[in-house]
């Protein structure tokens, strides 16, 4: 049994590939980077521009 949750998920990290992608998300209105993610009225995922208030998904 391994030591750590690292140790038995740490097999996960390497065949995902994608661990250090970041995706930086822009405001489609006004282009600002402040961009919270928040839970949409359906279940979904929406997003918020906390610079100017525009919502998309």
């Amino acid at each position: 049994m391994p030591a750590s949750i690292l140790g038995e998920a740490g097999h996960l990290f390497g065949a995902s590939g994608a661990r250090d992608t970041v995706v930086r998300l822009s405001c489609p209105s006004c282009g600002s980077a402040h961009v919270a993610q928040v839970l949409g009225d359906n279940g979904g995922i929406s997003y918020v521009c906390t610079a100017c208030g525009h919502s998309w998904s």
